[in-house]
């Protein structure tokens, strides 16, 4: 029990450490936009970027943990839309393609899953900013504004940039560090084995019981559902639902910056909807695409 704990403090330490330069980077950079800019440029970035969920989901699937939260602070400070941030949640992939390459996957394969991913993405997110802006327009005065996010915290963001990207570092790496260990705890103590049996004995439910997987904010999650379905423990449809629902420490970062959090249940439940609906559209392919 004591081995258990130590090794999932050190992923816990590891997964967090991974992303902290992005974190603090994005925040620097929310501050100098907050600081510096004038509004008309304020104004352009935000409601410009009408090709945001291509972009999103092209950025999205880089292999790194860190872009999805970079793309939830973006959002909590209002600078890029709904559709793009579901776009960057959607293609995000975490550690798939490093295990797919590890494991000798072919290129054929490796490329169908990663377009599938970003073309998806980017049809739903510019679906959802199409919707999202008809039914309920844009107004500056309901975004949630990093100076917002500074009042509220006291954290004195007109005074100090550095000091103030520092502490939303800090705050956010805290909370990601603490609910990643009792992720990776329980993962450890449930085991994969255990999982892959429960996939295989509901077939017709694994896109459903993966996307719940793939929810966890964790890479873990992201490497539990590539290595079952390596292992043949799970469809490449229901693979795909998991992948496209998890976001890595995303939907982390989400609730802890952005407000009012019944919007965010609201987004977490549209990604979670749009995942498992992409993983079973997945199912419909000819045979041998994925393979």
């Amino acid at each position: 029990m004591t081995d258990l704990l130590l090794d999932s403090l050190l992923d816990a330490f590891l997964d967090t450490l991974r992303i902290l330069p992005f974190l603090f980077l994005t925040y620097l950079a929310m501050e100098w936009l907050e600081h510096r800019a004038e509004n008309p440029m304020r104004l352009a970035i935000r409601n410009g970027g009408h090709i945001g969920p291509l972009i999103g989901a092209a950025l999205g699937v880089v292999p790194q943990c860190g872009f999805s939260a970079t793309a939830s602070s973006l959002f909590a400070g209002g600078v890029i839309s709904l559709g793009t941030l579901l776009a960057v949640f959607l293609s995000t992939s975490d550690e798939m393609l490093p295990l797919l390459l590890t494991a000798g996957a072919g290129i054929r394969m490796i490329l169908a899953i990663l377009g599938i991913k970003a073309f998806y993405a980017m049809a739903a997110g510019f679906l959802v900013d199409l919707v999202h802006r008809r039914v309920q327009p844009v107004h500056m005065g309901e975004e949630f504004q990093m100076a917002k996010l500074c009042e509220e915290e006291h954290c004195g963001c007109d005074k100090n940039l550095l000091k103030s990207a520092l502490h939303h570092t800090v705050t956010v790496t805290a909370a990601i560090f603490i609910v990643s260990l009792l992720l990776t705890v329980s993962i450890n103590v449930i085991g994969e084995e255990a999982l892959g049996g429960l996939f295989q004995g509901h077939r017709l439910l694994a896109p459903f019981l993966a996307g719940v997987v793939g929810l966890i904010p964790n890479c873990a999650s992201s490497v539990v559902l590539t290595e079952l379905y390596l292992e043949g423990l799970l469809s490449a449809d229901a693979m795909l639902a998991g992948l496209f629902v998890n976001a890595g420490v995303g939907l982390i970062v989400l609730f802890q910056t952005a407000r009012p959090i019944r919007r965010n249940i609201g987004i977490t439940a549209l990604l979670y909807a749009l995942g498992v609906a992409g993983g079973m559209l997945m199912g419909v392919l000819p045979p041998g695409v994925l393979l």
